[in-house]
């Protein structure tokens, strides 16, 4: 059975470029524009996987993380950041990765595959 991946991000380019990658390689795929919108579907689509951006409007991230429970996280991000702010987002135990954008599309498949697979 296909694993279910959400895409949360708020730019609609970044939400279909990622769609369709990983459709074409097999996944059911949910988006969502933001956190809230996340929350929203999260319990209904119950993902495999929650590709989550760092950086959007609305419900700051780091307030929506604790609330999504036994679902594995990996951020995404455009932002460059130090490894101490990185650390310090990878606390929480669902957090398993952090992709950086604009990723290879290759390594993007090969970090889902080793994390909706492990």
């Amino acid at each position: 059975m296909a694993k279910t991946i959400m895409i949360v991000d708020d730019e609609e380019d970044i939400r279909t470029t990622v769609k369709t990658i990983l459709e074409r390689a097999g996944y059911n795929i949910v988006t969502a524009v933001d956190g809230d919108d996340c929350l929203s579907k999260v319990v209904k689509a119950k993902p495999d996987l929650i590709l989550l951006d760092i950086m959007m409007p609305g419900t700051p991230v780091k307030d929506i993380v604790p609330k999504i429970k036994g679902t594995k996280i990996a951020y995404l991000s455009v932002v460059r950041i130090g490894e101490a702010e990185k650390e310090d987002l990878m606390k929480s135990k669902n957090i398993v990765d952090f992709i950086q954008k604009p990723f290879d599309v290759n390594t993007l498949l090969e970090r889902v595959k080793k994390i909706v697979s492990g």
